[in-house]
């Protein structure tokens, strides 16, 4: 798991960066603070949390524009659900997109983004 932070408009959000995770997440704190605009989930699954055991229901999906520092600019397709982790989770499907390349010892991930390598 790899833990940093990221703007979202003018605001300071947290980020995790998960290869165990199947999906791309916002939180709903974070889609309703900000007053983002979702969409309906084309396929709504339920999706179970390991810690309590309780099934929740993926109804929405939120486009977000994100930035990591001043080189790293970023769009993509979230589910929301209520999560207090962070308020981005980018899981597989943002990792397989991009192309990203963890590196453990570092804890560090390189992305090509426009043909140029970012290392976050």
């Amino acid at each position: 798991i790899f833990q940093s932070r990221c703007s979202i408009g003018n605001k300071i959000c947290s980020m995790i960066i998960d290869s165990g995770s199947c999906a791309n997440v916002a939180s709903t704190t974070l889609v309703t603070k900000l007053g983002l605009p979702t969409t309906s989930h084309p396929k709504p699954y339920k999706l179970q949390w390991l810690n309590d055991g309780n099934q929740l229901k993926v109804t929405h999906q939120v486009l977000l524009s994100f930035a990591i520092g001043e080189h790293y600019k970023d769009e993509v397709l979230c589910d929301v659900i209520p999560m207090d982790a962070c308020h981005l989770l980018l899981g597989r499907p943002w990792q397989f997109d991009r192309s990203a390349i963890h590196d453990g010892r570092k804890n560090t991930y390189t992305i090509k983004r426009d043909e140029k390598k970012v290392v976050l």
